[in-house]
Protein backbone atom coordinates (compact mmCIF):
# COMPACT_ATOMS: atom_id res chain seq x y z
CA UNK A 1 0.00 0.00 0.00
CA UNK A 2 2.70 2.50 0.90
CA UNK A 3 2.72 5.54 2.89
CA UNK A 4 -0.93 6.99 3.19
CA UNK A 5 -0.93 10.23 0.98
CA UNK A 6 -3.48 12.50 0.46
CA UNK A 7 -2.62 12.60 -3.21
CA UNK A 8 -4.38 11.93 -6.47
CA UNK A 9 -1.57 9.38 -7.83
CA UNK A 10 -2.33 7.65 -4.06
CA UNK A 11 -5.78 7.16 -4.65
CA UNK A 12 -5.22 6.01 -8.09
CA UNK A 13 -2.44 3.53 -7.04
CA UNK A 14 -4.74 2.04 -4.76
CA UNK A 15 -7.87 1.89 -7.25
CA UNK A 16 -5.21 -0.09 -9.01
CA UNK A 17 -4.33 -2.26 -6.02
CA UNK A 18 -6.04 -5.88 -6.60
CA UNK A 19 -5.88 -6.18 -2.78
CA UNK A 20 -7.70 -3.18 -2.18
CA UNK A 21 -9.97 -4.02 -4.68
CA UNK A 22 -10.77 -7.63 -3.53
CA UNK A 23 -11.39 -6.01 0.16
CA UNK A 24 -14.26 -3.57 -1.07
CA UNK A 25 -15.74 -6.60 -3.65
CA UNK A 26 -15.71 -8.87 -0.50
CA UNK A 27 -16.98 -5.88 2.02
CA UNK A 28 -20.10 -5.31 -0.44
CA UNK A 29 -20.56 -9.29 -0.77
CA UNK A 30 -20.91 -10.08 3.08
CA UNK A 31 -22.93 -6.48 3.87
CA UNK A 32 -25.62 -7.92 0.86
CA UNK A 33 -25.54 -11.59 2.52
CA UNK A 34 -25.76 -10.04 5.74
CA UNK A 35 -29.00 -8.08 4.53
CA UNK A 36 -30.04 -11.20 3.08
CA UNK A 37 -29.96 -13.23 6.26
CA UNK A 38 -31.85 -10.51 7.90
CA UNK A 39 -34.34 -10.52 5.59
CA UNK A 40 -34.75 -14.08 6.24
CA UNK A 41 -34.49 -14.93 10.01
CA UNK A 42 -35.23 -13.34 13.21
CA UNK A 43 -32.51 -10.52 14.05
CA UNK A 44 -32.71 -12.71 17.40
CA UNK A 45 -30.93 -15.77 15.54
CA UNK A 46 -29.30 -14.25 12.90
CA UNK A 47 -26.87 -12.21 15.18
CA UNK A 48 -25.96 -14.85 17.49
CA UNK A 49 -24.95 -16.72 14.67
CA UNK A 50 -22.53 -14.81 13.68
CA UNK A 51 -19.99 -16.30 16.12
CA UNK A 52 -19.53 -18.88 14.08
CA UNK A 53 -17.19 -16.64 13.02
CA UNK A 54 -15.20 -17.40 16.04
CA UNK A 55 -14.92 -21.09 14.96
CA UNK A 56 -14.05 -20.50 11.74
CA UNK A 57 -11.08 -18.19 12.72
CA UNK A 58 -10.18 -21.05 15.03
CA UNK A 59 -10.00 -23.51 12.04
CA UNK A 60 -8.15 -20.84 10.16
CA UNK A 61 -5.48 -21.14 12.97
CA UNK A 62 -5.23 -24.68 13.09
CA UNK A 63 -5.17 -25.56 9.37
CA UNK A 64 -3.63 -21.86 7.82
CA UNK A 65 -1.24 -20.41 10.52
CA UNK A 66 -0.41 -23.79 11.95
CA UNK A 67 -0.51 -22.41 15.52
CA UNK A 68 -0.72 -24.48 18.77
CA UNK A 69 -4.54 -24.20 20.27
CA UNK A 70 -4.76 -24.89 23.78
CA UNK A 71 -7.69 -26.91 25.39
CA UNK A 72 -9.11 -23.40 26.57
CA UNK A 73 -10.09 -22.10 23.53
CA UNK A 74 -11.22 -25.56 22.46
CA UNK A 75 -13.11 -25.50 25.47
CA UNK A 76 -14.72 -21.67 24.40
CA UNK A 77 -14.74 -23.14 20.79
CA UNK A 78 -17.38 -25.94 22.42
CA UNK A 79 -19.07 -23.42 24.18
CA UNK A 80 -20.02 -20.99 21.41
CA UNK A 81 -21.11 -24.51 19.27
CA UNK A 82 -23.44 -25.38 21.43
CA UNK A 83 -24.87 -21.79 22.35
CA UNK A 84 -25.39 -22.05 18.56
CA UNK A 85 -27.02 -24.83 18.72
CA UNK A 86 -29.28 -23.77 21.03
CA UNK A 87 -30.73 -20.66 18.92
CA UNK A 88 -31.25 -22.72 15.99
CA UNK A 89 -32.83 -25.17 17.65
Amino acid sequence: MGKPEWTWSFVTAQLTNWWFLATGVSLISCSILWMYILKKYPFSMAYPLASMSYVFGMLAAIFIFHEEVPPTRWLGVVLIMGGCYFIAK
